[in-house]
Parts: C-alpha cells; sequence; structure tokens
C-alpha cells in the first residue's frame, strides 16, 4: 500500500498559536506586576487578563476545527461491509483513503492535545488576573 505524502502535523498558524500560548505562559503576574502602582498597576493587568482572553479565544477556535476533524468520517467504516466490499478493486483505494483519514485524524488529535495541554495551565492565570482587575473595582 502506498501512503500519500500526509500534510504537517501543525499549520503555521498553529505554530504561531502555540508560541504564543507557551510565552503567555512564561509570564508571572506577580513579577510583571511587581513595583507598579496606580494607573500602571491597571494598566498592565487589564492588558495582561486582554491578552490571554483574547490568545485562549484564538485556541478555542482552533480547537473547534480540531474537534471536527476528530469527529469527522469513521476512518474504519469499511469494517461494517462484507469483505466482498473491502475487497473491491483490490482494496488499494480503500486502504490508502483509510490510512490517509487515520493520519490526519491522528494528527489533529496531537494538534488538540498541544492546544489543550497550553490552554489548561492558562485558564487559571485568566481567571487570577480577572479576580484582580475585579477587586480593583
Amino acid at each position: 500500500m502506498s501512503r500519500s505524502t500526509s500534510p504537517p502535523p501543525l499549520t503555521p498558524d498553529d505554530e504561531a498559536l502555540l508560541t504564543r500560548l507557551r510565552d503567555l505562559a512564561l509570564v508571572d503576574l506577580d513579577a510583571l506586576l511587581l513595583g507598579t502602582s496606580g494607573e500602571q498597576y491597571v494598566q498592565l493587568l487589564t492588558a495582561y487578563g486582554e491578552d490571554l482572553e483574547d490568545a485562549l479565544r484564538a485556541a478555542r477556535g482552533r480547537m473547534a476545527d480540531l474537534i471536527k476533524t476528530v469527529a469527522g468520517v469513521d476512518p474504519l467504516a469499511l469494517l461494517d461491509a462484507g469483505y466482498a466490499s473491502r475487497a473491491r478493486d483490490g482494496g488499494r483505494e480503500a486502504a490508502e483513503r483509510s490510512a490517509r483519514r487515520l493520519t490526519s485524524r491522528a494528527q489533529a488529535c496531537r494538534a488538540l492535545a498541544r492546544i489543550d495541554d497550553l490552554a489548561s495551565s492558562l485558564f487559571p492565570r485568566l481567571l487570577e488576573a480577572d479576580r484582580r482587575r475585579a477587586s480593583l473595582g
């Protein structure tokens, strides 16, 4: 069975999103705000919170796209057909189609896991920034 060239696991946009999420994960809110007060504190806290929210919204949108790929067509649906249907034309076309779908789904799962992993560490940071912003009145 010859496998067609599969697409890269992550698109350039995915890589940019992951880089943005990783960069935000490096920020320690207490260290960021250290030495600031008054309006400067509020502006920095607001900018950080809004950046986190925007990045997480972008992650959420990409997650939804990846979930559609994962939940799409069952790549092994041909198992429900009889052996004669599976063997039609030597089964090469069906095997290649199933392999492409499985590869695509595996890549989407890996990309989704990477984004989920980063988002899971950032969402609590957003809530902490929101808590601080809310306490300012």
